[in-house]
């Protein structure tokens, strides 16, 4: 990121239509039109457990590998034999932190995926010069939500089709920047998909189409959930700046991850707003911090609960919590005039009865059919462009993290039109970075 904030970033960024870069310029347009036999050439900026697992999912979409199937997060891979990805090679990765990059490198050559030294890169411009290598036509961006709205528009600047994990911003500053680069990819022909695999998923997909076409009369509302128990931490250790231990400690700082609601519940708020066919007008929320005590966790709060407000009346429900020992309960329910579904795949009529149920035990892993979808749609000359409602779940989750640290209710149109903005003046391990402040309401003011 080197020393120029993402403010600087913005203003100097056009994205207007006059002038916008093709992707036959970039010498990428063999992807845009159908040519299934054509590489894919990924590089990886993030390589932490979910960039390491998103290489690993991007494979798996590609050819039936032997290694086992990964998840969201791959901190591990078993050692074993893997068939050469069919038109799909990972040639270039960039993080922050030396170590973690080692990490992914360590990870990917158990399964006989090797990168070489000068493809790799670490340090604040690590994204700058992975871009900058022509090679690279996929990009996968996995660092902490801080960093998305600034590496999203450089790939698509450089011209590159890009998978971006979510959030996609942690401020509506970064929302608004997010939009305006999705717009240009459009412009310039490129793919973008997001990390919100629900509706990559085949239970998802199914529940959805027979929810919308009224198996359970009229949607009137949803209940979405992500209680769970804590999540890691990484301890400070000596010689550690304050900025490096809160990069490296990035879910409990607001600033690096958007807080909880945003960075982990952002699912669940998802599939609510594809089941209501829109997003929020208004939250009013309230929150806190009972468990989280202490540096160690930041200024983050550990429980939400919002009422959300739509334009035509609907409302949705939302809670999110991160205590162990707690009911755990991580879904999305959607009620309507004649029944509801269950967000598992079951679909249940007004006497509480099931009607209906998916079952297809073979279904595609969604965290590889978002890349293999992605991949499909580039090569047939039709890429899919998901940044508005990744954008939009991505406010939601902010409207309802500044609701409850307000006090106040929020509107959709304060939390896009924001001025808050948490990026820094500089990038520099030597500057001394305090550890936000907890949000208090009646006293925090959102901006």
């Amino acid at each position: 990121m080197g020393n120029e904030s993402r403010r600087d970033f913005i203003k100097t960024s056009a994205v207007a239509a006059a002038g916008v870069a093709t992707v036959a310029e970039h010498g990428f347009a063999v992807l845009g039109h159908a040519a299934p036999d054509v590489p894919v050439r990924v590089g990886v900026i993030g390589c932490g457990g979910r960039g390491t697992g998103a290489v690993l999912n991007v494979l798996q979409a590609a050819t039936n590998v032997i290694y086992p199937r990964t998840g969201y997060h791959t901190e591990d891979v078993v050692e074993g034999s893997a068939r050469k990805a069919e038109g799909v090679a990972i040639v270039a990765l960039a993080d922050l932190f030396p170590d973690r990059l080692a990490g992914c490198r360590t990870q990917l050559g158990k399964v006989g995926v090797e990168v070489p030294d000068d493809a790799c890169f670490t340090g604040f411009d690590a994204y700058e010069k992975l871009l900058a290598r022509e090679e690279v036509n996929y990009v996968i961006l996995a660092c902490p939500p801080h960093f998305r709205p600034q590496h999203f528009r450089a790939a698509i600047e450089a011209g590159k089709n890009v998978f971006m994990e979510k959030p996609i911003a942690v401020d509506g500053t970064g929302v608004r920047s997010v939009l305006e680069t999705g717009e240009l990819a459009k412009k310039k022909g490129l793919g973008v998909v997001a990390g919100t695999q629900r509706r990559h998923e085949e239970a998802w997909i199914e529940s959805m189409k027979r929810l919308h076409d009224g198996a359970i009369g009229e949607i009137y509302a949803a209940r979405a959930y992500f209680n769970g128990g804590r999540v890691w931490v990484v301890e400070r250790q000596e010689g550690w700046s304050d900025l490096e231990w809160q990069i490296r400690n990035w879910v409990h700082h607001t600033r690096f991850s958007g807080d909880h609601i945003v960075e982990q519940h952002l699912h669940s708020l998802d599939t609510a707003n594809w089941a209501l066919g829109g997003h929020p007008i208004s939250a009013r929320a309230m929150g806190g911090r009972q468990v989280h005590r202490g540096d160690l966790y930041g200024n983050v709060y550990d429980h939400f609960a919002v009422e959300y407000e739509y334009a035509d009346g609907k409302r949705m429900f939302s809670q999110c919590r991160q205590m162990d020992d707690c009911e755990s309960l991580v879904t999305t329910f959607v009620d309507g005039s004649e029944g509801y579904a269950d967000g598992r795949g079951r679909i249940f009529g007004p006497d509480g009865k099931g009607i209906w149920r998916y079952r297809n035990r073979d279904a595609p892993n969604p965290y590889e059919e978002e890349h293999a979808a992605l991949i499909r749609s580039i090569r047939e000359g039709n890429p899919l462009n998901e940044t508005v409602p990744v954008a939009e779940a991505t406010l939601t989750a902010i409207m309802g993290r500044e609701s409850a640290y307000s006090g106040k209710t929020i509107t959709w149109e304060e939390a896009l039109g924001s001025t808050q903005d948490f990026t820094l003046e500089a990038y520099d391990f030597d500057q001394p970075l305090a550890i936000g402040t907890v949000p208090m309401p009646g006293t925090y003011e959102f901006s």
